[in-house]
C-alpha cells in the first residue's frame, strides 16, 4: 500500500471515531465549540504519530482527545470562562451525534444541562473519570491508563465526583408525555399572564438560570417561585422591541434539548432563544435561559435538518 492510500486509510479510521470521541470532549468541556476543536487538534496528533506503533487506535485517540480537554480545563483562560455562577452548558438539540450514548440512564444523565453543569464544581481529574466511567462504560485499569493515574486514584476520584453530583441532583428523568404537559401548560400561563397557575407549576426551591443573552458576565439567577412566575410572564410576553431583537415573529417550538424538555423560539429557521426545563415529581425545578448567540450556533444548525412539530405558537 503506498503513502497515499496509507493516509487515506488512517484518515478514515479516524473519521470512523469522530463522533465518540466529540462526544466525549462535549462531555468533558460542556461547549460543541471546544469539544470540536479538541477533536480537531486530535487529528493533528494523529497525523503526526507514527501510526504504525499505535496497536489499538481507539485507544490511542480516546486518551489523547481526554488529555487535551484536560488541558483546556486547566488552563487559566478557562478558568476565567467558566467562573462559577458565569458559564452555562452549550444545549444541543436531540439527535445530535455529539451527545453520543444514551443506552443507559447514567449515559442520558451524563450529558443532561444538569450534570454538565454540576460538573463545574469537579476538579478536571474527577470530571474525566467520572465521564469514562459512566458515559463510556471504561474500568478503573483503563481510566488510570488513560490519565496516568493508579486504579486506586480513579475509584477515589469517581467516588467524589458521584457523591458530590448524587448530593446535588434534583431528581431523574421525568415521563416525556407528562414533562411536555407540563412545559406546555407553563408556556401558556407565561403568555396569559397567569401568575398562581405558573407558580403552582414550580417546585418550592425551583431556581430560573438565564445567561442574559450573553449581555451580562454574570448569570441572573431567580430563586423563589414567586419571583419566577413574574420573570417568566415578562419574559414570555411579546413586544415589537423583542421581535426586533429577535431578527423577526417567532415560532415557539417544543423540542427535547439534551434529552430535557425545552421551548425554542424560532425565527426564520433560526434558534434565538432556547428555555430548558428539569422536571421532578411532576413540577419544574430548574429553568434556563439560553439566548447568547454564540451558544445556539449548533442547536441552529441541528434545527435547521430537523423536521419540526407543529409550534405551540405559530406568530410570537
Amino acid at each position: 500500500m503506498d503513502s497515499t492510500a496509507i493516509d487515506r486509510f488512517d484518515t478514515s479510521r479516524f473519521e470512523a471515531s469522530r463522533n465518540r470521541l466529540a462526544s466525549l470532549a462535549y462531555r468533558l468541556l460542556g461547549s460543541a465549540v471546544d469539544a470540536e476543536d479538541a477533536v480537531q487538534d486530535a487529528f493533528l496528533h494523529w497525523q503526526a504519530a507514527d501510526r504504525q506503533r499505535i496497536r489499538v487506535p481507539e485507544a490511542w485517540l480516546t486518551k489523547v482527545v481526554t488529555n487535551l480537554c484536560l488541558d483546556r480545563l486547566r488552563s487559566a483562560q478557562a478558568r476565567r470562562e467558566r467562573t462559577v455562577g458565569a458559564w452555562l452548558p452549550e444545549p444541543l438539540l436531540d439527535g445530535d451525534p455529539m451527545l453520543g450514548p444514551a443506552a443507559t440512564f447514567e449515559q442520558r444523565e451524563s450529558v443532561s444541562l444538569a450534570v454538565l453543569t454540576l460538573m463545574e464544581r469537579l476538579s478536571p481529574f474527577e470530571r474525566a473519570v467520572y465521564v469514562l466511567r459512566e458515559a463510556f462504560s471504561y474500568n478503573h485499569a483503563e481510566i488510570a491508563e488513560i490519565l496516568g493515574i493508579t486504579e486506586s486514584a480513579s475509584q477515589q476520584h469517581l467516588h467524589r465526583a458521584r457523591r458530590r453530583i448524587t448530593a446535588a441532583r434534583r431528581g431523574g428523568e421525568a415521563d416525556p408525555a407528562s414533562a411536555r404537559r407540563i412545559v406546555e401548560e407553563f408556556l401558556a400561563a407565561a403568555t396569559s399572564g397567569r401568575t398562581e397557575r405558573l407558580v403552582a407549576l414550580l417546585t418550592d426551591d425551583a431556581t430560573a438560570i438565564s445567561d442574559g443573552a450573553g449581555l451580562t458576565k454574570t448569570l441572573l439567577r431567580y430563586d423563589t417561585p414567586q419571583r419566577i412566575a413574574a420573570i417568566a410572564r415578562a419574559g414570555f410576553t411579546s413586544t415589537p422591541a423583542k421581535q426586533r431583537l429577535a431578527g423577526g415573529v417567532s415560532a415557539v417550538h417544543y423540542a427535547l434539548v439534551n434529552g430535557a424538555p425545552a421551548i425554542l423560539f424560532v425565527p426564520d429557521d433560526k434558534v434565538v432563544g432556547a428555555v430548558t426545563f428539569d422536571i421532578t415529581g411532576g413540577k419544574i425545578a430548574t429553568v434556563r435561559g439560553i439566548a447568547a448567540p454564540a451558544r445556539l450556533v449548533r442547536l441552529t444548525e441541528a434545527w435547521r435538518r430537523h423536521e419540526p412539530d407543529t409550534p405551540l405558537i405559530t406568530q410570537w
